[in-house]
């Protein structure tokens, strides 16, 4: 990681059926990451597409290694020579007729170094706002968390709905995780309500960095989603943000600063089994 590549950076789209219009929103808000600096990019969930119904992203899915919304990444991050936390992909599952929500995550080569599919399917009927959601009937969940090597320190990925599960997170610091990416599409209401402390919460509990992307906005399918893309620090400071519509932002990433904390806040080795009763 060069000096210049030394920031985190968070998209913020709010994307909508138009492959080729959203990929040409990511490019441009990607290489303004890049231009800032940024040497990590993280992409929001969903953002080479949403539908105007749940079933239609059947019809994109892809092949891993495949496709032009994979193409698309492996591009973009040798272009500008950045690794890409790419969003979420559809992946062709084992069930025909479901996909798999996959993260790629790409090197600034443009390698696939990565795959993360989204574990916990936001099933629920949001009685206020009259919105019902139900992603296990067109998603295959995955089965296993990932974290990875990466310039920037070990690398952790997760997606969305996963926020709400802070023993997922604990596994994951198991394996060192030092930052957090996370792609979302938090409803309007839900994030309203959680999206601001949950995700400070997971920088705060396991002392790390997260970078939560997001869908901001008003999309064509009626769906208003939450926004508020954030990068946060590992005592919980928020280092950038944007709250609704399209948008790049950028943070520094202190790796020292994280060892320092760790070392002077010893929270993570005082942690302790507990028997459940």
């Amino acid at each position: 990681m060069t000096e210049s590549k030394n920031n985190i950076a968070a998209i913020q789209m709010a994307s909508g059926p138009n492959v080729g219009a959203n990929l040409l929103t990511a490019e441009r808000l990607m290489t303004v990451a890049a231009k800032a600096g940024a040497g990590l990019v993280v992409l929001p969930e969903n953002f080479a597409f949403m539908g105007k119904t749940e079933q239609d992203k059947l019809a994109l899915s892809e092949k891993e290694g495949e496709g032009p919304m994979q193409d698309f990444l492996v591009q973009i991050a040798k272009r500008l020579g950045i690794w890409v936390v790419g969003g979420t992909v559809p992946l062709e599952a084992e069930d025909p007729n479901k996909i798999r929500a996959a993260c790629m995550v790409y090197d600034d080569q443009g390698k696939q170094v990565a795959r993360y599919d989204k574990i916990h399917l936001f099933d629920a009927n949001l009685v206020e706002a009259d919105e019902c959601y139900s992603e296990s009937e067109t998603i295959e969940s995955g089965e296993s968390a990932v974290v990875l090597d990466s310039p920037f320190g070990r690398l952790g990925i997760a997606i969305c709905y996963d926020l709400r599960f802070p023993e997922m997170f604990r596994s994951m610091l198991d394996e060192g995780m030092e930052i957090l990416a996370l792609p979302a599409s938090f409803t309007a209401i839900t994030g309203k309500a959680h999206w601001d402390i949950l995700v400070r919460a997971r920088a705060i509990e396991n002392l790390c960095y997260v970078v939560a992307a997001a869908q901001g906005g008003f999309h064509i399918n009626g769906r208003e989603t939450y926004g508020h893309s954030m990068v946060v620090g590992p005592w919980g400071s928020i280092l950038a943000a944007i709250p609704t519509g399209a948008g790049a932002i950028t943070a520094p990433l202190d790796r020292e600063g994280l060892a320092s904390i760790r070392r002077s806040f010893p929270a993570l080795d005082h942690r302790q089994l507990y028997c459940r009763l």
